[in-house]
């Protein structure tokens, strides 16, 4: 019986390799110019949202929307990455992947913007309630 390529762990092995594994990812995307900028406007945004008097709800929320913006781009990221192994070449099937996946970071980046715009204007120009 051969050994398999890649082994398993469990329990808490399992966690730490996971762990492990996401911080490789979160370096990774590090280091990414859309990903950094993405950052930015993050620590911007919760600055801005801080400033005007944001409730922590509004925050939380934020931070969720941020959370899913990061995620997005980390999958837009690993999408480029395995299409430009797989199909160094120019390729319409690879060109709509990329697409696609970057449609859907700008879907996220809107949904963040939509969101921060409300809450500053409700803060700004409406008062808090």
């Amino acid at each position: 019986m051969t050994k398999p390529a890649v082994t398993k762990e469990s329990g808490l092995r399992h966690f730490i390799a996971a762990a492990s594994y996401s911080w490789a990812g979160f370096l990774r995307v590090l280091k990414e110019a859309a990903f950094r900028q993405e950052l930015g406007f993050f620590v911007v945004s919760i600055a801005a949202l801080a400033l005007v008097g944001a409730t922590a709800g509004e925050i939380v929320v934020a931070v969720l929307l941020f959370l899913g913006l990061f995620s997005m781009e980390a999958m837009n990221t690993a999408v480029e990455e395995v299409i430009d192994r797989i199909s160094p070449e120019i390729s319409i099937v690879g060109k709509h992947a990329k697409d696609l996946g970057s449609f859907a970071v700008t879907c996220m980046i809107a949904a963040c913007c939509l969101y921060l715009g409300f809450v500053l204007s409700k803060h700004l120009f409406f008062g808090s309630g």
